[in-house]
């Protein structure tokens, strides 16, 4: 994916893959890959305060007190994985998804101002064009941009 550098001539950044079509930036895979991630780093967490809680009702020359601790470690880091992993990804699916669409609503949106003032721009420099019409078209887009919906033109 290529990021365009934004200019003056450039209103947006263009999200383009090699072949020029575009590409969401958002990726699925990726997001999954990190709710993944954050759940075991999680539940490693949380094993090891409860190993460390254990550890206080675990006298120190018990036999085995380390294969002990540890084992309420992955206990807990086990269940606490079990408990977490599935509503994380359910919720990064989500999310994922509904980032993905508002960045194709951006996405296209921009894509069309850029495409309507370039047409703008290449009737500008069209010398069979009047003025006026040229004017005329140069203040509708640039109300429709500035969100002025309404237009009153005189005759």
């Amino acid at each position: 994916m290529n990021i365009s550098a934004i200019s003056s001539y450039s209103a947006k950044p263009y999200f383009t893959s090699k072949n020029s079509e575009y590409e969401n930036p958002i990726n699925r895979g990726t997001e999954k890959g990190l709710a993944i991630w954050g759940s075991i780093g999680g539940s490693a967490l949380a094993g090891g305060i409860a190993a460390g809680i254990g550890s206080c009702f675990i006298k120190s020359g018990a036999k085995n007190r380390a294969w002990k601790l540890g084992g309420i470690g992955a206990a807990v880091a086990a269940i606490t994985m079990a408990l977490t992993l599935p509503a994380k990804l359910y919720d990064t699916k989500v999310k994922a998804y509904t980032r993905e669409k508002e960045m194709d609503v951006f996405s296209r949106e921009k894509d069309l101002k850029s495409n309507i003032m370039e047409e703008v721009n290449n009737e500008v420099k069209d010398e069979d064009v009047d003025l006026d019409t040229k004017v005329n078209h140069f203040a509708t887009v640039q109300m429709a941009n500035n969100g002025n919906g309404l237009m009153v033109k005189g005759v």
